[in-house]
């Protein structure tokens, strides 16, 4: 019956987001519709990544729902930014960050935990996600400090920031070479494909890739009708722009991530899951943040990469627990509450900032 019902509930949830918004039904609604029309369509997203993933293996559907899951950031950041709203994009950012590192991986290893007692996946790749990681925070972390103690000029940061995002453009695509084919095999994840045997896929390779066209393409509609609400809903309600960037805009951006994270896990594909959620993190840090600081200069528009100290430091907090609980390679189900535990605790934090 549920599934029956989800193709008119995603036809529905979106006319209903379209409409409201232009027939201007007034903010809290319009939030209201696009947030819950945002959720079913990544959730088509999860779903035709996790069939291609059938054709394609674990690890590129993995790399595809990590792609298309972000897609909903980037587009969602791309307007912000032609709005001028840099604060909100870096804020969406880093709750896209520490969302996936924290609240997907945690939920992930916690749901797979609850009915496997250990989620194992493969060691070489969790130590590669690691250094990735420490990439990142460097990254971030060593310009802001830079120009926060004023050993670099304001007029210098913008031109900092573009020589920073293109290293990390060329790292990420050093990544992908590195992993998708130089060392494709000792990458591999053979316990997710062992865990595949004897599985359907939902639908065909060629229905998998329309479906997934389909789904991005209401994601950048529905993007966009949600950036519009946000200036009036966080007024409304008295919430920051870094709250409502960090978790109310990233939580509702990476709801396909979410989602089909946590069903791999609970078909012990712990490595899918994994790639995933720290993939889209890797992503969102070494390629869609760069590539923004690109796409702000064709909007005649200057959005540098210097984070605030809190966004650095949850970032940095996060990187360092999802490095000491995925290292080994193995997961269960109390590191995931734990991962769950430290993501509630910031999100505490940034409420009251």
């Amino acid at each position: 019956m549920i599934k029956r019902m989800f193709f008119p509930l995603i036809a529905i949830t979106f006319i209903l987001s379209a409409v409201s918004h232009y027939m201007h039904w007034g903010a809290e609604i319009e939030f209201a519709f696009a947030g819950l029309a945002i959720l079913f369509a990544a959730g088509l997203l999860g779903k035709a990544t996790e069939s291609v993933a059938h054709y394609a293996g674990q690890r590129i559907g993995g790399f595809l729902n990590a792609t298309f899951g972000n897609a909903a950031e980037l587009i969602i950041a791309i307007f912000l930014i032609k709005e001028g709203l840099f604060e909100i994009v870096k804020a969406s950012l880093t709750g896209a960050i520490i969302g996936n590192l924290l609240l997907v991986l945690g939920a992930s290893a916690l749901a797979g935990g609850l009915k496997y007692k250990e989620q194992n996946f493969n060691v070489h790749l969790a130590g590669q996600n690691a250094t990735l990681m420490l990439l990142g925070v460097i990254a971030l972390f060593v310009p802001a400090i830079f120009v926060k103690t004023e050993h670099i000029s304001t007029e210098n940061t913008m031109t900092i920031s573009i020589i920073v995002a293109a290293f990390l453009i060329f790292a990420y695509l050093g990544w992908l070479f590195y992993s998708m084919f130089t060392h494709k095999d000792m990458l591999e994840d053979h316990m997710d494909t062992q865990a595949d045997h004897g599985e359907k896929p939902a639908w065909s390779r060629r229905t998998s890739i329309i479906f997934l066209l389909i789904a991005t393409v209401m994601v950048a509609f529905i993007s966009e009708w949600l950036v519009h609400t946000l200036d009036t809903f966080s007024a409304r309600f008295g919430l920051s722009d870094l709250f409502v960037g960090a978790f109310v805009v990233a939580i509702v951006g990476n709801a396909a991530e979410h989602s089909a994270a946590i069903l791999l896990a609970m078909k012990n594909k712990m490595g899918a899951a994994v790639e995933i959620a720290v993939g889209s993190s890797l992503q969102i840090a070494l390629f869609v943040a760069p590539v923004l600081v690109f796409i702000s200069l064709l909007f005649g528009q200057q959005m540098d990469l210097i984070f605030t100290t809190i966004e650095i430091a949850a970032i940095g907090v996060a990187a360092l627990i999802a490095i000491s609980i995925s290292r080994d390679g193995s997961t269960t189900w109390f590191e995931g509450k734990l991962l769950l535990i430290v993501y509630a605790m910031l999100g505490v934090c940034f409420f009251f900032v």
